[in-house]
Protein backbone atom coordinates (compact mmCIF):
# COMPACT_ATOMS: atom_id res chain seq x y z
CA UNK A 1 0.00 0.00 0.00
CA UNK A 2 0.83 3.22 -0.76
CA UNK A 3 0.77 6.45 1.57
CA UNK A 4 0.02 8.58 -1.40
CA UNK A 5 -0.52 8.63 -5.00
CA UNK A 6 -0.33 11.51 -7.03
CA UNK A 7 -2.54 11.21 -10.05
CA UNK A 8 -0.78 13.79 -12.69
CA UNK A 9 3.09 14.99 -12.99
CA UNK A 10 2.64 19.08 -13.76
CA UNK A 11 3.44 21.47 -11.28
CA UNK A 12 0.96 20.86 -8.99
CA UNK A 13 1.75 17.08 -8.83
CA UNK A 14 5.46 17.85 -8.89
CA UNK A 15 5.34 19.92 -6.15
CA UNK A 16 2.58 17.40 -4.14
CA UNK A 17 5.25 14.98 -4.61
CA UNK A 18 7.74 16.65 -3.32
CA UNK A 19 6.39 18.01 -0.12
CA UNK A 20 4.57 14.16 0.27
CA UNK A 21 7.85 12.25 0.14
CA UNK A 22 9.84 15.08 2.38
CA UNK A 23 7.44 14.11 5.07
CA UNK A 24 8.69 10.24 4.92
CA UNK A 25 5.09 9.38 2.64
CA UNK A 26 5.39 6.19 0.07
CA UNK A 27 4.50 8.54 -2.97
CA UNK A 28 4.35 7.82 -6.56
CA UNK A 29 3.09 9.90 -9.46
CA UNK A 30 0.98 8.25 -12.32
CA UNK A 31 1.71 10.08 -15.27
CA UNK A 32 0.11 9.10 -18.51
CA UNK A 33 2.16 12.17 -20.50
CA UNK A 34 5.19 13.82 -20.49
CA UNK A 35 6.46 14.50 -16.49
CA UNK A 36 5.86 18.50 -17.03
CA UNK A 37 2.40 18.51 -18.43
CA UNK A 38 1.24 21.79 -20.39
CA UNK A 39 4.45 23.82 -18.92
CA UNK A 40 6.80 21.92 -20.93
CA UNK A 41 6.38 23.68 -24.08
CA UNK A 42 6.44 27.25 -22.45
CA UNK A 43 9.14 28.40 -23.93
CA UNK A 44 9.70 31.48 -21.09
CA UNK A 45 8.58 31.76 -17.69
CA UNK A 46 9.45 34.95 -16.58
CA UNK A 47 7.31 35.49 -13.56
CA UNK A 48 7.89 32.33 -11.10
CA UNK A 49 9.21 34.01 -8.04
CA UNK A 50 13.00 33.40 -7.74
CA UNK A 51 14.31 33.50 -11.30
CA UNK A 52 15.69 37.18 -11.93
CA UNK A 53 15.89 35.45 -15.96
CA UNK A 54 12.98 33.55 -17.30
CA UNK A 55 13.50 29.82 -17.46
CA UNK A 56 11.62 27.75 -19.93
CA UNK A 57 8.59 25.30 -18.79
CA UNK A 58 10.59 22.01 -19.37
CA UNK A 59 13.90 22.90 -17.52
CA UNK A 60 11.93 24.57 -14.46
CA UNK A 61 9.62 21.13 -14.68
CA UNK A 62 12.90 19.16 -14.99
CA UNK A 63 14.06 21.05 -11.73
CA UNK A 64 10.71 19.53 -9.64
CA UNK A 65 11.26 16.20 -11.15
CA UNK A 66 14.33 15.64 -9.98
CA UNK A 67 13.67 17.43 -6.78
CA UNK A 68 10.82 15.23 -6.12
CA UNK A 69 12.81 12.40 -6.89
CA UNK A 70 15.47 13.10 -4.65
CA UNK A 71 13.10 12.84 -1.44
CA UNK A 72 12.50 9.01 -2.62
CA UNK A 73 9.17 9.89 -4.64
CA UNK A 74 8.47 7.17 -7.65
CA UNK A 75 7.25 8.09 -10.96
CA UNK A 76 5.67 5.36 -13.26
CA UNK A 77 4.24 5.81 -16.84
CA UNK A 78 0.71 4.68 -16.08
CA UNK A 79 -3.12 5.93 -17.27
CA UNK A 80 -5.17 5.78 -14.50
CA UNK A 81 -8.55 4.33 -16.07
CA UNK A 82 -10.68 4.27 -12.07
CA UNK A 83 -11.08 5.25 -8.81
CA UNK A 84 -12.35 2.91 -6.15
CA UNK A 85 -12.87 2.97 -2.39
CA UNK A 86 -12.40 0.15 0.52
CA UNK A 87 -13.20 1.84 3.58
CA UNK A 88 -10.55 4.61 4.27
CA UNK A 89 -8.71 2.87 1.60
CA UNK A 90 -8.27 4.03 -1.72
CA UNK A 91 -8.26 1.56 -5.19
CA UNK A 92 -6.34 2.97 -8.32
CA UNK A 93 -6.53 1.13 -11.40
CA UNK A 94 -4.15 1.89 -14.39
CA UNK A 95 -3.97 0.40 -17.63
CA UNK A 96 -1.14 -1.69 -16.30
CA UNK A 97 -1.70 -2.43 -12.08
CA UNK A 98 -3.87 -2.26 -9.33
CA UNK A 99 -2.73 0.58 -6.43
CA UNK A 100 -4.34 0.88 -3.03
CA UNK A 101 -3.31 4.00 -1.58
CA UNK A 102 -4.56 5.93 2.23
CA UNK A 103 -4.17 9.82 0.51
CA UNK A 104 -4.72 10.35 -3.03
CA UNK A 105 -4.15 13.85 -4.91
CA UNK A 106 -5.40 14.65 -8.06
CA UNK A 107 -3.29 17.15 -10.31
CA UNK A 108 -5.13 15.98 -13.83
CA UNK A 109 -5.25 19.58 -14.92
CA UNK A 110 -7.31 20.54 -17.85
CA UNK A 111 -6.89 20.84 -21.85
CA UNK A 112 -7.69 23.21 -24.53
CA UNK A 113 -12.08 24.15 -25.58
CA UNK A 114 -12.16 23.71 -29.54
CA UNK A 115 -14.30 25.64 -31.72
CA UNK A 116 -15.90 22.91 -33.10
CA UNK A 117 -16.05 24.65 -36.17
CA UNK A 118 -16.00 23.31 -39.61
CA UNK A 119 -12.10 22.62 -40.40
CA UNK A 120 -11.32 22.80 -36.90
CA UNK A 121 -10.58 18.80 -36.52
CA UNK A 122 -9.38 18.42 -39.90
CA UNK A 123 -6.40 20.93 -40.46
CA UNK A 124 -5.02 20.53 -36.60
CA UNK A 125 -1.64 20.16 -37.08
CA UNK A 126 -2.23 21.73 -40.67
CA UNK A 127 -2.57 25.39 -39.48
CA UNK A 128 -4.71 24.32 -36.32
CA UNK A 129 -2.88 24.80 -33.44
CA UNK A 130 -3.62 25.41 -29.73
CA UNK A 131 0.18 26.26 -28.46
CA UNK A 132 2.19 29.31 -30.03
CA UNK A 133 5.42 28.36 -28.29
CA UNK A 134 5.03 24.87 -29.50
CA UNK A 135 4.02 26.04 -33.47
CA UNK A 136 5.13 29.48 -33.50
CA UNK A 137 8.41 29.34 -35.53
CA UNK A 138 6.69 27.41 -38.33
CA UNK A 139 4.58 31.21 -39.47
CA UNK A 140 8.04 32.94 -39.61
CA UNK A 141 6.94 35.81 -41.88
CA UNK A 142 3.69 34.75 -42.15
CA UNK A 143 0.09 35.75 -40.89
CA UNK A 144 -1.71 34.05 -38.74
CA UNK A 145 -5.06 34.23 -36.62
CA UNK A 146 -5.76 34.47 -32.77
CA UNK A 147 -8.99 33.23 -31.80
CA UNK A 148 -9.65 34.64 -27.92
CA UNK A 149 -9.08 37.54 -25.55
CA UNK A 150 -8.30 36.31 -22.15
CA UNK A 151 -4.55 36.31 -21.21
CA UNK A 152 -3.68 33.18 -22.62
CA UNK A 153 -5.18 34.31 -26.31
CA UNK A 154 -3.04 37.78 -26.05
CA UNK A 155 -0.22 36.16 -24.26
CA UNK A 156 0.34 33.93 -27.14
CA UNK A 157 -0.74 36.48 -30.21
CA UNK A 158 2.18 39.02 -29.01
CA UNK A 159 4.77 35.66 -28.61
CA UNK A 160 3.61 35.38 -32.16
CA UNK A 161 4.91 38.23 -33.25
CA UNK A 162 8.51 37.37 -32.61
CA UNK A 163 8.02 35.58 -35.77
CA UNK A 164 4.96 36.22 -37.76
CA UNK A 165 4.19 39.41 -40.36
CA UNK A 166 1.15 39.70 -38.99
CA UNK A 167 -0.61 38.29 -36.38
CA UNK A 168 -4.92 39.06 -36.27
CA UNK A 169 -6.69 38.66 -33.16
CA UNK A 170 -10.14 37.99 -33.25
CA UNK A 171 -12.85 38.31 -30.51
CA UNK A 172 -16.49 37.94 -30.42
CA UNK A 173 -16.74 41.21 -28.11
CA UNK A 174 -15.78 45.11 -27.86
CA UNK A 175 -12.94 44.38 -25.73
CA UNK A 176 -10.61 42.21 -24.23
CA UNK A 177 -10.82 40.38 -21.26
CA UNK A 178 -6.71 39.63 -20.96
CA UNK A 179 -4.46 41.28 -17.58
CA UNK A 180 -4.21 45.45 -18.58
CA UNK A 181 -0.46 45.06 -18.97
CA UNK A 182 -1.40 42.45 -21.33
CA UNK A 183 -3.67 44.45 -23.08
CA UNK A 184 -1.76 47.44 -23.05
CA UNK A 185 1.45 45.33 -24.70
CA UNK A 186 -0.70 44.08 -27.52
CA UNK A 187 -2.21 47.22 -28.50
CA UNK A 188 1.00 48.99 -28.58
CA UNK A 189 2.28 46.03 -31.18
CA UNK A 190 2.27 47.33 -34.52
CA UNK A 191 2.30 43.18 -36.12
CA UNK A 192 -1.46 42.78 -34.11
CA UNK A 193 -4.27 44.04 -35.82
CA UNK A 194 -7.58 43.39 -33.69
CA UNK A 195 -11.33 42.13 -35.10
CA UNK A 196 -13.74 43.05 -32.82
CA UNK A 197 -17.45 41.56 -32.43
CA UNK A 198 -16.49 38.59 -34.54
CA UNK A 199 -16.78 34.45 -34.51
CA UNK A 200 -15.03 32.06 -36.67
CA UNK A 201 -17.70 30.14 -38.69
CA UNK A 202 -15.09 27.73 -40.64
CA UNK A 203 -11.93 27.00 -41.42
CA UNK A 204 -10.72 26.20 -44.75
CA UNK A 205 -7.48 25.44 -47.15
CA UNK A 206 -6.68 22.54 -49.24
CA UNK A 207 -4.19 20.54 -47.59
CA UNK A 208 -3.14 23.62 -44.66
CA UNK A 209 -5.62 26.11 -43.34
CA UNK A 210 -5.48 29.17 -45.71
CA UNK A 211 -8.66 31.16 -45.06
CA UNK A 212 -11.52 31.77 -42.41
CA UNK A 213 -14.71 32.52 -42.90
CA UNK A 214 -15.78 35.56 -40.15
CA UNK A 215 -19.23 36.55 -38.98
CA UNK A 216 -19.31 39.89 -37.62
CA UNK A 217 -21.90 40.15 -34.99
CA UNK A 218 -22.09 43.65 -35.26
CA UNK A 219 -22.77 44.44 -39.16
CA UNK A 220 -24.34 40.99 -39.53
CA UNK A 221 -22.17 39.95 -42.28
CA UNK A 222 -19.42 37.61 -43.27
CA UNK A 223 -16.20 38.13 -44.57
CA UNK A 224 -13.34 35.85 -45.74
CA UNK A 225 -9.59 36.73 -43.92
CA UNK A 226 -6.63 34.78 -45.57
CA UNK A 227 -4.33 33.45 -43.07
CA UNK A 228 -1.48 30.45 -42.92
CA UNK A 229 -2.47 29.62 -39.45
CA UNK A 230 -4.61 29.36 -36.42
CA UNK A 231 -4.35 29.80 -33.09
CA UNK A 232 -7.03 28.99 -30.64
CA UNK A 233 -7.47 30.35 -26.99
CA UNK A 234 -10.89 30.07 -26.15
CA UNK A 235 -10.89 27.98 -22.75
CA UNK A 236 -10.29 25.27 -20.93
CA UNK A 237 -11.88 21.76 -19.39
CA UNK A 238 -11.09 19.98 -16.80
CA UNK A 239 -9.49 16.58 -17.06
CA UNK A 240 -12.79 15.26 -14.73
CA UNK A 241 -13.34 12.03 -16.10
CA UNK A 242 -12.22 10.02 -12.58
CA UNK A 243 -13.92 12.09 -10.83
CA UNK A 244 -17.53 12.82 -12.19
CA UNK A 245 -19.28 10.58 -10.09
CA UNK A 246 -18.16 10.95 -6.90
CA UNK A 247 -16.66 14.12 -6.48
CA UNK A 248 -18.17 17.29 -6.15
CA UNK A 249 -17.83 19.27 -8.85
CA UNK A 250 -18.59 23.46 -9.95
CA UNK A 251 -20.86 24.19 -12.59
CA UNK A 252 -17.71 24.36 -15.17
CA UNK A 253 -16.60 20.64 -13.72
CA UNK A 254 -13.66 22.27 -11.48
CA UNK A 255 -13.30 20.09 -8.50
CA UNK A 256 -14.51 22.39 -5.67
CA UNK A 257 -12.04 22.08 -2.43
CA UNK A 258 -11.88 23.56 0.98
CA UNK A 259 -8.29 25.69 1.71
CA UNK A 260 -6.64 22.51 2.52
CA UNK A 261 -6.93 20.81 -1.21
CA UNK A 262 -10.11 18.71 0.05
CA UNK A 263 -12.60 17.53 -1.94
CA UNK A 264 -15.72 16.14 -0.64
CA UNK A 265 -14.34 12.94 0.04
CA UNK A 266 -11.70 12.24 3.09
CA UNK A 267 -8.32 11.34 1.80
CA UNK A 268 -8.88 12.66 -1.50
CA UNK A 269 -7.28 15.89 -2.39
CA UNK A 270 -7.26 18.05 -6.03
CA UNK A 271 -4.60 20.66 -6.82
CA UNK A 272 -3.81 22.78 -10.35
CA UNK A 273 -5.80 23.38 -13.19
CA UNK A 274 -8.13 20.79 -12.37
CA UNK A 275 -9.51 22.72 -8.89
CA UNK A 276 -12.16 25.92 -8.93
CA UNK A 277 -9.83 28.60 -8.65
CA UNK A 278 -9.49 31.99 -9.34
CA UNK A 279 -6.02 31.99 -11.38
CA UNK A 280 -4.19 29.41 -13.33
CA UNK A 281 -0.77 29.84 -13.32
CA UNK A 282 2.66 27.73 -12.21
CA UNK A 283 3.01 29.42 -9.60
CA UNK A 284 -0.79 29.05 -8.12
CA UNK A 285 -0.28 25.00 -9.08
CA UNK A 286 2.65 24.74 -6.83
CA UNK A 287 1.24 26.13 -4.10
CA UNK A 288 -1.73 24.41 -4.58
CA UNK A 289 0.38 20.92 -4.72
CA UNK A 290 2.23 21.75 -1.34
CA UNK A 291 -0.79 22.39 0.42
CA UNK A 292 -2.29 18.88 -0.80
CA UNK A 293 1.00 17.05 0.23
CA UNK A 294 1.05 19.12 3.20
CA UNK A 295 -2.78 18.06 4.32
CA UNK A 296 -2.53 14.39 2.85
CA UNK A 297 0.47 13.89 5.81
CA UNK A 298 -1.70 15.36 8.12
CA UNK A 299 -4.83 13.15 7.58
CA UNK A 300 -2.71 10.15 7.24
CA UNK A 301 -1.29 10.88 10.27
CA UNK A 302 -4.87 11.28 12.25
CA UNK A 303 -6.48 8.33 10.39
CA UNK A 304 -3.91 5.87 10.37
CA UNK A 305 -2.06 4.38 13.44
CA UNK A 306 1.28 3.33 13.53
CA UNK A 307 0.49 -0.12 14.07
CA UNK A 308 -1.90 -0.27 11.51
CA UNK A 309 -1.19 -3.00 9.11
CA UNK A 310 -0.75 -2.49 5.42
Amino acid sequence: MYDVIIIGAGPAGLSAAIYSARSGLKTVVLERGLIGGQINVTEDVENYPGFAESISGYELTDRMHRQAEHFGAEFRDEEVTALGMEGLCKIIETTENKYRTKAVIFCTGAYPRRLNVPGEEKFTGHGVSYCATCDGALYRDKIVAVIGGGDSAIEEGIFLTHFARKVIVIHRRDELRAQKIIQERAFQNPKIEFVWNSVVQEIRGNTRVQELEVYSRKTNSLSVIPVDGVFIYVGILPNNKLLESRIELDSAGFVITDDFMQTNVPGIYAAGDIRKKVLRQVVTATSDGAIAGWSAEKWITENYSSSQTE
